[in-house]
């Protein structure tokens, strides 16, 4: 099953151009054969990725957002705190998953990344950080996998159709 996905980066800094980390997820969803619905880049400001995520939540096509970049604790890192305002319901396990993923790579430096998932309009968006490694972690570690109908025991997607659910 395709999943329609739309992908942000959160920077101060990049460019489509030389968006490295957004570049590995464009060929992560093409590998697996989902549709990249939009892409988008924007600075490190809550205001204008509310406006973003917001977008692509009204958006039918839409049902999956993954945002990368702005998980971190400088003071310019505020995706997080953008995801609580569209939150409908917060999915812990996924940082939790992604850092103890992630301590294989760089060890206790992961204790630095915020990365984090909600469930919004009955969408999933996914806040991961802005390192290469870090997308490449969150993507072959868990949301190929989750992003993948035939991942038993279950899957996100094939709970798309109830997360609207009441």
């Amino acid at each position: 099953m395709k999943v329609n996905i739309a992908l942000l980066t959160v920077t101060d800094t990049r460019t489509i151009d030389n968006d490295k980390s957004g570049a590995i997820l464009v060929k992560k969803i093409n590998e697996a054969n989902h549709n990249l619905i939009d892409r988008k880049i924007c600075k490190d400001n809550k205001d204008d990725i509310i406006v973003i995520l917001k977008d692509w939540l009204n958006n039918n096509q839409v049902d999956v957002i993954i945002t990368t970049g702005g998980t971190g604790l400088t003071g310019r890192d505020i995706t997080p705190e953008a995801l609580d305002e569209i939150a409908d319901k917060y999915i812990p396990g996924f940082g939790e998953i992604f850092r103890y993923l992630s301590y294989k790579t760089i060890g206790t430096s992961t204790i630095q990344s915020r990365a984090c998932a909600v469930l919004a309009k009955g969408k999933y968006v996914f806040a991961l950080p802005g390192s290469s490694g870090g997308v490449t972690d969150a993507w072959e570690g868990i949301l190929k996998h989750q992003l993948d109908v035939n991942h038993k025991p279950c899957n996100f997607v094939e709970l798309i159709p109830r997360l609207k659910e009441k």
